[in-house]
């Protein structure tokens, strides 16, 4: 059927509306009624639901009108778009991405550019007439050949007169009032701002450009825009990758809104903010007082004592941990708190490190002469390797845009590494000042010196600030050579060297570390304080026992132990012992004499055990109600379930216990 338009642009009824012409639409609506009943045609009128579309600012009714638009043809420029990823001169991470590009492109329709609006690029076309001529308007589509497109007035009054084959006097031209859609603007983006369509210097040196780095939820309106544009218009793709970020919303996953209260605004992360600063903020909004009641209420959940001062850095650094997630960021603020913590453990643990090289001096070579000092314990060399280790993970996460993964090995490094391992088990070699320890400890220095400087250098895109000003504070800045920078941001980024890393001896430092967490994990169970030193003994067979001999010292250092004897004869193995069981080939004990006071541990694990046992009686006796299957939720019934299990381990870890302290007291009294 023909499309009829009834409206004029102002809302009055057109030539096309008979005997109503010329009358405004509600005053054409009464009329209309009028008119049934004269002519009894009128049966009667009742209420009837429907969506009312209204404008946001006058609240007006909207009437949906067909006029005339401006349109692209896309397919020739789609389909080259489609053809420069297929041939993989267009790459766009991540690759499942892929998907949409070609859904929306393979599909492509025309695309209307024209827009109703008072801002934005206006469409370069002028409707041409003569003086006194009659019955010609622009939205007859009949007269489309009187459009002439140009880049500016004067060009287009040319192509007017030739046109129309009149003279200037008898011409009348009228430029669309439309503006193109936002999206062709930004399409034209690349190019455009180096003064396209002149070849300027701009515009050869720096287009094309490599990488476009945006959201996913526009990937079709404007990247591919950009591309079918720069195609067509410059024969060149605008960018050779296209790499698409996470979407931000809640915890909860929904999108951030307004209207829910669950917007998080960076600064307000960045500086910390007060929940009475927060709802304050939504009074200020232009929200309906329903939803603005609803936005303070999730909010008082949310954040019920505001969101507190995170930092720029933490900020940052928690919103690429996030991005191993895929399409969307669920943000939780308490998580980026997590990430501020580990700031502090950074500027601390390098304070702490600081002490150490205070009298040392670096050199610019200092790497290559630490490794061929030949002046290495196992630490050291282990030391290094990590360090080359999560360069060369972190180098090649950031070349496959793996943002998330250079997170968690950065992460890794300084955390499981530098400050739990590394710095602790320095501390004794570091603290020896003698001359006997003279080569062990310039060892040590140089070691802490080149983790600590190539780490913050590793983790500087990802947290500049803190890195900036830790980095500066090391010792020998100045003072490293013509090559050296006066800043982080313009030093190198670290590079692995392979020669640098050792599978020998990390596999060494983990048979280590594995009976360094037995001996922890038996002073834990046993409660034994800090400060207290106790004897372990280590039965081990196979290649661990090498590795474990050659690193007696740092057992002692990280498990606190007054000494470690290794497969000792069952004779010096005392009866009172705590056991862990590592593997097959490693067994740990610790000597329990006098540390213990079995009979006072019994009463307090019998305690916990009476306070316990009612607790699962009493949730066993609910799960067993009558109608607990058919009226209690299905979530309530996990959570229920998974409380149990756990009450029923409690209790079972809690009898070991005691039948393990009371077995102690006897062999202790014997």
């Amino acid at each position: 059927l023909e499309f009829i338009t009834v409206l004029t642009p102002d809302g009055a009824i057109n030539d096309k509306g008979s005997q109503f012409a010329g009358m405004m639409r509600y005053d054409a609506r009464m009329a209309v009624e009028e008119a049934l009943k004269e002519k009894d045609l009128y049966i009667g009128k009742q209420p009837n639901k429907m969506r009312l579309g209204l404008c946001s600012r006058s609240g007006d009714v909207l009437e949906p009108m067909i006029t005339p638009q401006w349109y692209v043809k896309c397919d020739g420029m789609a389909k080259r778009s489609t053809d420069a990823v297929r041939n993989g001169e267009l790459t766009i991470r991540p690759k499942e991405q892929e998907k949409t590009w070609f859904q929306w492109l393979d599909n492509i329709r025309d695309w209307c550019v024209s827009r109703q609006l008072w801002w934005g690029h206006q469409i370069p076309a002028w409707f041409a007439t003569k003086k006194g001529e009659t019955g010609v308007t622009k939205n007859d589509m009949d007269y489309n050949d009187r459009w002439v497109v140009a880049r500016d007035e004067k060009e287009a009054t040319e192509k007017a007169l030739k046109l129309l084959g009149c003279s200037e006097d008898e011409l009348v031209l009228e430029r669309d009032a439309d503006v193109l859609d936002t999206w062709f603007s930004s399409g034209l983006f690349p190019f455009s701002v180096f003064g396209w369509p002149d070849n300027t210097e701009d515009l050869k040196a720096f287009y094309p450009t490599s990488l476009l780095e945006t959201g996913l939820d526009i990937l079709f309106f404007w990247v591919a825009r950009m591309v079918m544009m720069g195609l067509e218009l410059t024969d060149q793709l605008p960018f050779h990758t296209v790499y698409l970020h996470a979407m931000v919303r809640d915890k909860e996953g929904r999108k951030m809104s307004k209207s829910l209260g669950n917007v998080i605004d960076p600064l307000e992360v960045i500086h910390g903010c007060s929940l009475e600063s927060l709802l304050k903020k939504l009074d200020g909004g232009n929200l309906p007082p329903k939803e603005v009641a609803k936005a303070k209420k999730d909010q008082s959940k949310d954040f019920p004592d505001g969101i507190p001062e995170c930092g720029s850095d933490a900020l940052r650094f928690g919103l690429l941990a996030y991005t191993v997630q895929g399409r969307d960021i669920n943000l939780d603020i308490k998580r980026v708190v997590g990430y501020r913590q580990f700031c502090n453990k950074l500027w601390n643990a390098t304070r702490f490190a600081l002490q150490f090289v205070t009298d040392f001096q670096p050199t610019p070579t200092l790497l290559d002469d630490l490794m061929a000092s030949g002046k290495m314990s196992i630490r050291d060399k282990f030391m290094i390797s990590r360090l080359m280790v999560g360069v060369e993970s972190v180098n090649e996460c950031f070349g496959s845009y793996k943002f998330g993964d250079a997170q968690n090995s950065s992460y890794s490094l300084w955390i499981n590494d530098l400050c739990d391992v590394y710095l602790e088990l320095v501390k004794p070699v570091m603290y020896d000042t003698s001359d006997e320890n003279k080569d062990k400890r310039w060892a040590a220095q140089a070691t802490l010196w080149v983790s600590l400087e190539a780490g913050l250098r590793l983790l500087h895109p990802m947290m500049p600030y803190v890195t900036e000003e830790l980095w500066q504070r090391l010792p020998g800045r100045g003072s490293l050579g013509p090559d050296e920078t006066v800043s982080i941001m313009l030093a190198s980024y670290p590079e692995c060297n392979p020669a640098y890393k050792s599978n020998e001896i990390e596999e060494s430092m983990e048979y280590t570390m594995k009976v360094v967490k037995a001996c922890r994990s038996l002073r834990s169970s046993y409660n034994i304080a800090n400060k207290v030193l106790t004897k372990f003994f280590v039965k081990i067979e196979g290649p661990g026992i090498e590795a474990v001999g050659n690193q007696l010292d740092d057992i002692k250092t990280l498990g606190k132990a007054e000494s470690v004897m290794i497969n000792a004869n069952e004779t010096e193995i005392p009866k009172s012992v705590g056991i862990v069981v590592v593997d097959d080939q490693t067994t740990v004990l610790m000597d329990l004499a006098g540390f213990v006071d079995f009979d006072a541990e019994i009463k307090k694990l019998e305690k916990s055990l009476k306070q316990t046992v009612p607790a699962m009686t009493s949730l066993e006796k609910k799960m067993s109600a009558p109608g607990y299957d058919t009226n209690v939720k299905e979530d309530l019934k996990a959570s229920n379930i998974e409380k149990l299990s756990g009450l029923k381990k409690k209790i079972a870890d809690i009898e070991e216990a005691i039948k393990n302290f009371k077995n102690l007291a006897e062999l202790e009294k014997k």
